[in-house]
């Protein structure tokens, strides 16, 4: 079974090649933006045509939440255009689409867990990209699993754990925000998910929610992570408003895991046990 991977070079993408060999019954094709442009529908044309592929994981995708409010059109190029492109190609060819999204979608003023059927409500151009993205793949056909997560971190890429470590070593002091509440996820455990869907067969397409479980706010993250790591800094809570960005984040993003557990029989790890 041919599986077609978009965005090898970033974390999702580095996480399935980082486990792709304990899967010997799928053949990966991984992609970067240099072999494969979703962008470019000829290309998607063209790359299908030669791969063969039977699913499609969508890992690539415009991920710089600040800079989308200043860059409004390559998000939109990449994360609408790109995922519709994708979804016509897939559709061509009789491809199952794997599409990743976000908590994004949603603008964070629920105090429970969102599920599926929760009505998004994007607060910048980032989460309008992302939702627009899912919209587009589901006007085109209906082969596809839309899997949207949260605050993802692993040992590859840029992330907010690697970036935590780096001003460990270069600071004796430190300010992370407490009042937003969402959960980390382990890119490692949502391409393993992303290779359940694929195994199962199970065709049950649709939108899922994915992330670790628990919640903590970015501040106990941060503190979770120079404890594992056994950092000696001086970390402070602030609110939110102390530290000002260009595009509004959800104030609560958990996601409920209901779904994917009860379709898939997905045993989903605790973040503090996955970020050990």
């Amino acid at each position: 079974m041919v599986v077609l991977v978009t965005g090898a070079n970033g974390q999702l993408g580095q996480s399935l090649q980082f486990i792709a060999s304990n899967y010997p019954r799928l053949h990966f094709v991984f992609c970067s933006s240099s072999d494969l442009d979703i962008t470019n529908f000829e290309n998607c044309q063209a790359t299908f045509s030669k791969i063969k592929p039977q699913y499609c994981i969508n890992a690539a995708a415009y991920t710089a939440v600040d800079k989308a409010e200043s860059e409004p059109d390559k998000a939109n190029l990449i994360n609408v255009i790109g995922a519709k492109n994708l979804a016509e190609v897939c559709k061509a060819n009789d491809a199952i689409l794997l599409h990743i999204s976000t908590d994004f979608v949603f603008d964070g003023n629920k105090h429970t867990p969102y599920n599926e059927d929760d009505t998004p409500n994007p607060t910048g151009v980032y989460g309008q990209t992302k939702l627009d993205g899912e919209k587009a793949i589901q006007a085109v056909f209906e082969k596809y699993y839309i899997i949207r997560t949260s605050w993802v971190y692993s040992q590859f890429g840029n992330n907010f754990m690697k970036t935590m470590l780096r001003l460990a070593s270069e600071r004796d002091s430190l300010s992370v925000v407490n009042d937003q509440i969402g959960t980390p996820t382990n890119a490692v455990d949502l391409a393993e998910v992303l290779i359940k869907i694929v195994l199962s067969n199970k065709n049950v397409f649709g939108i899922y929610n994915f992330s670790n479980e628990g919640q903590c706010s970015w501040y106990d993250f941060a503190k979770k992570i120079f404890e594992i790591n056994n950092c000696d800094i001086d970390l402070k809570p602030i609110p939110t408003s102390s530290f000002p960005t260009p595009a509004k984040r959800p104030k609560y993003s958990v996601l409920d895991k209901s779904k994917i557990r009860q379709v898939f029989g997905i045993e989903v790890k605790n973040w503090e046990e996955s970020l050990k």
